[in-house]
């Protein structure tokens, strides 16, 4: 029997159309356009600076239009006529410097190179250039998604200017945090969305509380168990994951396996996987993809588990599994995407 989480590509050109045009930007590898496309949307466009997320949106995706550049940049491009009459402007800009796990406000207002190679970017600024763009289309509805740490601290301050911006540009902003876990993910994964509709618009306000059942990630992932060949040697665990394997408890961090040890504090984020429960968040930094340990066998997870805990299709493709790992820890999960557009069709532009 299939497993119930397990879904492909192709099934996306099934799903009914209700008509209305989506564009997305800071697009990565997909996973919002395609909770668009799960909710009935066409999504018509895409945008990203990094070479290889916009040939992974293309490969997977196959947009119709594609703007493989910063987003200030599509402010003075000629864009085609269908991108005047938007009903969705998503995006989703990076929120590293907002992450409670990054550098927070020593980063904030500074030139930062997003992922090596690109042009540098004031990473605190793109939330504004998105804005920016929102106001040039004018779309029916812009949504944007960030991560927690935007609504902690210092960076409350910033949301206000964001809200006080959608304002200016002619927008009814409201602000909620959703757990992708209540949306029909396998994964706890907290993040904070904007959800703006053009205040010519006469809509009541938005209700968004998603309440699906809670997927473990055993449940999710339980037909892709057995290791093919290439999943062997990069799932092998590190030193100090093999370790503190055998002392961490299954659901449990290995910190207090390291603090018995050595008194010190340290590995909070190196885990065996509870799979009674959705997996913790799977981030995309290199190290982080290494700390989430199978519950049962020595190793990390694979890119087919991968795929089943961020509700990615099993024959989504990457070059390598390095790269798409990354990619799902970047991207919104696409059954986040599709819980958030439907309350939005539904109660906005049906």
């Amino acid at each position: 029997m299939t497993n119930p989480h397990s879904w492909l590509l192709s099934e996306l050109d099934a799903v009914p159309s209700n008509g209305l045009k989506v564009m997305s930007t800071f697009s990565c590898g997909g996973g919002s356009s395609m909770g668009y496309k799960l909710a009935g949307c066409d999504v018509i466009a895409a945008n990203d600076i990094d070479p290889e997320m916009a040939y992974h949106y293309k490969l997977n995706l196959k947009p119709q239009h594609y703007f493989l550049c910063p987003i200030r940049d599509l402010l003075t491009k000629e864009l085609p006529n269908e991108l005047y009459s938007l009903d969705i402007l998503d995006g989703s800009p990076p929120c590293s410097t907002f992450s409670m796990a990054g550098s927070r406000e020593k980063a904030w207002g500074k030139d930062k190179h997003f992922r090596e190679g690109q042009t540098k970017q004031v990473l605190s600024d793109l939330f504004f250039d998105y804005l920016d763009l929102v106001e040039h289309p004018k779309p029916r509805v812009a949504i944007a998604e960030n991560v927690k740490g935007m609504i902690q601290g210092n960076a409350k301050g910033y949301v206000k200017m964001v809200i006080q911006r959608f304002r200016e540009i002619g927008y009814c902003p409201q602000l909620f945090l959703i757990n992708a876990a209540d949306c029909g993910v396998p994964q706890k994964r907290e993040r904070v969305f904007f959800c703006a509709i053009r205040d010519d618009i006469d809509a009541p306000p938005l209700v968004l509380k998603p309440k699906h059942r809670w997927i473990s990630a055993g449940e999710a992932t339980d037909d892709v168990q057995v290791l093919i060949d290439d999943e062997i040697k990069d799932t092998v665990l590190s030193s100090s994951g093999l370790r503190y394997y055998d002392i961490a408890k299954v659901g449990q961090s290995y910190q207090g396996a390291y603090k018995k040890e050595t008194g010190k504090d340290g590995f909070y984020q190196s885990q065996k996987i509870d799979p009674s429960k959705p997996s913790p968040t799977i981030l995309a930094d290199a190290a982080a993809r290494s700390k989430l340990m199978h519950w049962k066998e020595k190793r990390n997870l694979t890119f087919r588990e991968w795929k089943r805990l961020g509700s990615f299709p099993d024959d989504y493709q990457a070059k390598t599994d390095k790269i798409g790992k990354y990619m799902i820890g970047m991207s919104v999960p696409p059954k986040m995407t599709q819980a958030v557009a439907t309350a939005v069709i539904e109660q906005w532009l049906s």
